[in-house]
């Protein structure tokens, strides 16, 4: 086998926005492991909320490489890397890789559902409610995601909800919600067709929750990477977003998903900004979630040959000329 790596730098159509900042274009590490004339492809997003850049992700990648190339399994690749966005790219490129040899969808491989089109939510950015108010009139779906950050949250909601009252909401505080004000949010914004909260507060300091009981469930984010963490997340959150790039890619997402399951979570397959190769994998996983946000190549100005379809708010399975 032969191991490539690749850097992929591509701007955004739009500024996107959350509460730790904003970003213009998207990075991502591509892997391709060749094998007797047959490419398997994987990609990941380094990400520098958990100390990840291109060049640790390159670096974690490059010291198995030996066993990459020796033809690693993927549950010897769960031992010989750490969870996060290394981990994930090979792990996508082995899946693929594998379908290719065998003839059979990962999907198939992977025991999941024959995967069919899927509700995605699509995301508003963080801006002024007025702004906020124009991005969701211009978006197809039934489902937003809406990007929030403490002060003027409600206005926000409110505001989004005026402009789209048949939407359903996904409202995302990515870690920077007011916890004093929070009760009062979360028995609100039900009426205001928010379906789940998103990560309230910092991962670390969600103590807050162990007593929640509002209306609408909440899911944690960044406090959530592999299944290792399902037990303590289960005793604050009702749901759980799963994000290849955290977990490491398809094979521990699997067993992320299961064990959520098992604890009585509800389960949401989330994303990076990114294009369709690390969407695809999460796509098959999202046939068994409850909500699906996987709407990072609509932010890109260009992305990969037969890339994922998006329309009216729903994503469309990979072809396998495209991943898998």
């Amino acid at each position: 086998m032969i191991l490539k790596i690749a850097t992929v730098t591509t701007p955004l159509r739009q500024a996107f926005a959350i509460s730790r900042g904003v970003r213009t274009e998207a990075t991502t590490v591509r892997v391709a492991i060749d094998a007797d004339g047959t490419t398997g492809r994987g990609e990941c997003v380094p990400y520098a909320r958990y100390d990840e850049t291109v060049e640790s992700v390159i670096d974690q990648i490059e010291r198995v490489r030996a066993d990459i190339e020796d033809g690693i399994s993927r549950n010897d690749l769960l031992q010989a890397m750490s969870a996060g966005a290394a981990r994930c790219a090979v792990d996508g490129a082995l899946w693929d890789l594998e379908a290719k040899q065998t003839g059979k969808p990962v999907w198939q491989l992977a025991g999941l559902p024959k995967p069919s089109p899927i509700e995605t939510a699509l995301t508003i950015g963080l801006d002024t409610p007025e702004a906020m108010q124009d991005a969701a009139r211009a978006c197809p779906g039934k489902l937003l995601k809406l990007k929030l950050g403490g002060a003027g949250d409600m206005d926000r909601i409110a505001a989004v909800h005026q402009a789209v009252p048949d939407v359903r909401f996904i409202i995302d505080g990515n870690e920077a919600m007011e916890p004093e004000r929070f009760p009062e949010l979360a028995e609100k914004v039900g009426g205001l067709g928010v379906a789940l909260i998103e990560q309230p507060f910092p991962a670390g300091n969600d103590d807050p929750l162990l007593n929640y009981s509002g209306p609408v469930p909440v899911c944690a984010d960044e406090s959530a990477h592999t299944s290792a963490d399902i037990e303590a997340l289960s005793k604050r959150y009702n749901a759980v977003n799963i994000k290849l790039d955290k977990t490491g890619g398809l094979t521990e997402a699997i067993a992320m998903q299961r064990a959520a399951r098992d604890a009585g979570m509800g389960v949401m397959v989330g994303c990076m900004v990114a294009g369709s190769i690390s969407m695809a994998p999460a796509i098959l996983l999202g046939q068994v979630a409850d909500f699906v946000d996987v709407d990072g190549p609509t932010w890109l100005t260009d992305d990969v040959d037969y890339g994922l379809r998006f329309e009216n708010g729903q994503v469309y399975p990979p072809t396998a000329a495209l991943w898998g």
